[in-house]
């Protein structure tokens, strides 16, 4: 797989990340849009109401920018699904919210004028969609337009009072800190769930959860999904052999040297014991093939704990224009792995490779 863009099954593609946020703070954004716009858009309706209530004091016009606001969120809102990086529609909406707030306090007072507390609002939104630096960022912009319609429209005024400037800008920066913690907490706990304790890697419950939402892309993308399967040879012994710490540190190393093999959008699950699966939207056999092959490399090169390690693997695909069926793939993958085993070990078996793999006994295929 040479192109790592347009293979994570959505159709739009994985792109690198940004300085925004990451592949994980993309999926959050793409999952929390949905869930937070009916709110939003209440949060709108209660301003716009406001701002209504507020006119015949601060003029007739002060709607405008926030219903300008709205329908720029509207627009982004449907590129955020289509395009590979969301988080810059994301973000032009909300530098949009920014300056929509900036023009209507310099309108309506500069450091008195009662908008400039929802800068706060603003802000409110950044934990959750974007990484601790584009937290920062988007913190940091809003000071400095905090700043410039505070200080820079009124120097004198916030010179004698500058309670003006630091009570939001304090705000600010609390509702900031807030939710960054927030976040953190509910990712930590998120990561707690779905990954395996031992070897740091996805489980069996994320892979559910991910094969659930592949199987939902491609009814659409109809773009094959690859599945590698691999299983460490004779575990057993290792265990029985040199103790179970020394079979603990192994799946340790061997994770390790998967996640140095992989590449961000390939993503890996321990499934239980010695049992790693790997999941490649847009993959074909030959692409699965590929990496599993760069996986059985990467555990031979050296000795782990001590021990000398290999993996077998099965491979399977989906064809292109299939719908995706991971129970199936998987009896695949396990059928070639098996073959892999029958063969000698230490080998990768998928498609017609696997019907090609040489005969051994059952007994020492399960050994």
């Amino acid at each position: 797989m040479t192109d790592p863009v347009a293979v994570d099954g959505t159709g739009q593609g994985t792109a690198p990340a940004t300085w925004l946020t990451d592949d994980v703070g993309r999926e959050r954004m793409l999952d929390m849009s949905p869930r937070v716009r009916t709110l939003r858009n209440v949060t709108f309706v209660l301003q716009l109401a406001v701002l209504l209530g507020c006119a015949p004091w601060l003029g007739w016009w002060t709607p405008a920018p926030m219903v300008a606001v709205a329908v720029l969120f509207g627009v982004c809102d449907r590129r955020m699904s289509r395009v590979a990086r969301p988080e810059i529609p994301y973000a032009i909406a909300w530098t949009g919210t920014l300056v929509a707030i900036t023009v209507g306090a310099l309108i309506t007072g500069g450091p008195t004028a009662p908008c400039i507390l929802w800068y706060a609002l603003a802000v409110s939104s950044l934990p959750g969609r974007f990484t601790t630096r584009g937290i920062v960022a988007g913190v940091s912009v809003t000071l400095v337009m905090l700043v410039g319609v505070t200080a820079g429209y009124d120097p004198s005024g916030v010179a004698s009072r500058p309670s003006l400037v630091l009570f939001p800008a304090m705000l600010i920066v609390g509702v900031a800190l807030f939710g960054w913690a927030h976040m953190h907490t509910e990712v930590a706990q998120r990561a707690e769930a779905v990954m395996d304790p031992l070897t740091q890697m996805l489980n069996r419950k994320a892979l559910v959860t991910r094969a659930a939402e592949l199987a939902q892309q491609t009814e659409l993308t109809r773009r094959p999904v690859g599945v590698v399967l691999g299983d460490l040879d004779h575990f057993k012994r290792v265990n029985d052999g040199a103790g179970h710490q020394v079979g603990d540190a192994v799946l340790r190393d061997v994770a390790f040297r998967w996640r140095l093999s992989l590449r961000a959008y390939e993503m890996a699950y321990r499934l239980g014991g010695e049992e790693f699966l790997v999941l490649l939207p847009g993959a074909t056999v030959e692409e699965a093939e590929e990496v599993a092959e760069r996986l059985r490399a990467s555990v031979g090169a050296a000795p782990i704990a001590g021990q000398s390690v290999t993996m077998s693997f099965g491979v399977a695909a989906s064809a292109d224009g299939e719908a995706f069926d991971f129970d199936t793939l998987y009896a695949s993958a396990d059928a070639a792995l098996y073959a892999a085993k029958r063969g000698g070990r230490d080998r990768v078996c998928g498609g017609p490779r696997a019907a090609a793999a040489p005969e051994s006994s059952l007994e020492e295929a399960a050994a």
